[in-house]
C-alpha cells in the first residue's frame, strides 16, 4: 500500500492507503474530518466538495494517492478559529442551508466560484456555477443570495 504525505487544513498528515482508496474515506474514514459528505457515490451531487491546491474537486472520485504533496482544505479549515469564514457566515445569516447535508459541498464551492469569478457576483452566474451541487431542501433562493453576499464580503475583507 502506497504511503502519501499531504496537508490538510494546514496540518502535515501522513497515512498509508490502499490505491482505491478516494479522498473523501482518507478524510472521513482515516482523519475524521467528517464535515465533507458523501452523498450520492458518483460525483452527482456535490456535497463531497472539498479544494485541493485551491480547486474544488469532488473528493468522491478523487483518489487519495492522486492527492500526495497536495494541499486539501475541508469546510473544518475554513474558519480561523471561532470566527467563520465570510461564505460560512454569508451562509449562516442568509439561511442558505436546510438540512445542511449539502452545505459543506456548497460553501467550498461557492469560495472556489468567487476565486474563479470574482467578487461580484450576479443570480445568474452562481446558479449556472452551482449546476454540480444539490440540495434537495431548498429552493436554492437562499443559497445563491448567500453566496452573492459571501463574495462580497470575501472582496471587502480581503
Amino acid at each position: 500500500m502506497p504511503g502519501i504525505t499531504l496537508t490538510v487544513n494546514g496540518s502535515t498528515v501522513s497515512e498509508t492507503v490502499e490505491g482505491r482508496t478516494l479522498l473523501v474515506q482518507l478524510l472521513r474514514d482515516h482523519l475524521r474530518l467528517t464535515g465533507t459528505h458523501v452523498g450520492c457515490d458518483t460525483s452527482q451531487c456535490g456535497a463531497c466538495v472539498v479544494q485541493v491546491d485551491g480547486l474544488a474537486v469532488k473528493s468522491c472520485t478523487t483518489l487519495a494517492a492522486a492527492c500526495d504533496g497536495a494541499e486539501v482544505t475541508t469546510i473544518e479549515g475554513l474558519a480561523d478559529g471561532d470566527r467563520l469564514h465570510p461564505m460560512q457566515e454569508a451562509f449562516r445569516e442568509n439561511h442558505g442551508l436546510q438540512c445542511g447535508f449539502c452545505t459543506p459541498g456548497m460553501v467550498m464551492s461557492a469560495v472556489d466560484l468567487v476565486r474563479r469569478k470574482g467578487f461580484e457576483l450576479d443570480e445568474r452566474t452562481v446558479r449556472e456555477e452551482l449546476e454540480g451541487n444539490l440540495c434537495r431542501c431548498t429552493g436554492y433562493h437562499n443559497i445563491v443570495k448567500a453566496i452573492v453576499a459571501g463574495a462580497a464580503e470575501m472582496g471587502r475583507t480581503g
